[in-house]
């Protein structure tokens, strides 16, 4: 940054941002508050246009108002807030405040700005894939707490409706406790019934139609009264629907992302991986991105996915701990390859059984895998190559060796 003319910060709030613009003596030219607003945003560029020369310091790397800097064209760099943190001592002792942050945000990078990397803006297409890939995560998440709930209350007053079927959230478990919420709709329910019911919703037939009965029956449970069982048998209703439409949007919304991915040269690069799959493969793409520039080398990537540790030493202590400051979007992502891959490829189930002999529990040999398998994707997204098994130099050797 040492081009720069000027240096704003903005600390970012919910309703309102506060600005500080300063110069290159640190001497602050410009102070103001703006709304949360496209009217405000718009104000924002405009005051800062007028600038030459100017960067901007902000603590977030994403959201609209970082979108709406960058289309402007102007020079953003993030500041994690824990970096602001740790500074807040050198520059006064008083308590947090909006308009001192936004000071400390622009003197941070008027005195630091070499230590910290501006962001690109990303493509048209990855920026819609990570909206797409980071909102089905959320949705899977609310997915996952709605069945959650929904089992729960079955199982505190019918729980042969929770039992009969192996996933709560599957469509033909929501239909039958979307029929028979309560016991006693369903006191009449026999293997002829079922059977029909079973049939009109296209049941697969892992399990005979006895089986099924005798786990509805048989299951453990309470005995309700008549209004108890009325009220719950409602609230079954209610979320049984809730989730019904839930799963309906997330199987369009993956139809998508699995589109998506397919056409896009880096997802083609992603998807060549052992086992990657699409979905997979959109969520390491979505938090890649197309700039190559952000991940100069494979270990920069590795500790951006949390799959490096952390060597902490001083004196003659050394410690290794667990990543815990990562994109954890990132590293959810890659684990999952690595865990997928162990099971189609041999190299990584060879890595993978190695460490469990050292005594790594399964999260950390599969953290092992992943990040061998990072120094693979980053030099095949890095060179926008696909993966090929005979260029992969430490899976042919084990191969060779093994036969």
């Amino acid at each position: 940054m040492t081009s720069c003319s000027y240096f704003a910060g903005i600390d970012w709030a919910s309703r309102t941002h506060a600005v500080c613009v300063i110069d290159a003596t640190g001497k602050v030219v410009l102070r103001f508050d703006i709304a949360h607003s496209a009217e405000g945003i718009e104000r924002l560029i405009r005051q800062l246009r007028s600038f030459k020369g100017l960067a901007v310091a902000i603590e977030r790397p994403s959201g609209v108002l970082v979108d709406a800097l960058i289309e402007a064209g102007l020079t953003i760099v993030p500041i994690h807030p824990n970096v602001l943190k740790a500074s807040r001592a050198r520059y006064h002792g008083a308590g947090k405040s909006d308009p001192g942050d936004a000071y400390m945000l622009a003197d941070l990078l008027r005195t630091d700005g070499h230590r910290f990397r501006p962001l690109e803006p990303q493509s048209d297409e990855i920026r819609a894939l990570r909206a797409l890939v980071r909102t089905r995560d959320d949705l899977v998440a609310e997915r996952v707490a709605l069945a959650n709930q929904l089992r729960s209350l079955l199982e505190s007053f019918w729980p042969g409706a929770a039992e009969i079927f192996a996933e709560i959230d599957s469509p033909i478990a929501l239909a039958f406790v979307a029929r028979y919420p309560t016991p006693q709709s369903a006191e009449r329910l026999g293997e002829k019934r079922l059977a029909s019911f079973l049939a009109q919703h296209s049941y697969c037939g892992r399990r005979p139609v006895a089986t099924l009965l005798e786990r509805l029956r048989t299951a453990a449970g309470g005995s309700p009264g008549e209004l108890e069982a009325e009220a719950k048998g409602e609230l079954v209703r209610a979320l049984a629907a809730i989730l019904e439409r839930l799963v309906a949007e997330l199987g369009k919304l993956t139809a998508r992302i699995e589109h998506s991915v397919a056409n896009l040269a880096d997802g083609q690069i992603i998807m060549s991986f052992p086992r990657s799959g699409r979905v997979c493969a959109a969520q390491i793409l979505a938090e890649l991105g197309s700039v190559r520039e952000r991940f100069p080398t494979e270990a920069q990537l590795a500790a951006e996915a949390g799959v490096a540790p952390v060597t902490y030493a001083s004196g003659k202590h050394r410690g290794v701990v667990f990543r815990f400051a990562c994109n954890h979007r990132l590293r959810r992502a890659i684990t999952c390859l690595a865990d997928n891959s162990r099971h189609a490829n041999r190299w990584a189930a060879d890595v993978y059984q190695r460490a469990r002999a050292r005594g790594c529990d399964h999260p950390h040999a599969i953290r092992v895998l992943a990040r061998a398998w990072v120094r693979v994707l980053w030099r095949a997204w890095f060179t926008k190559t696909a993966y090929q098994a005979h260029l992969h130099r430490s899976a042919a050797a084990f191969i060779n060796a093994t036969g």
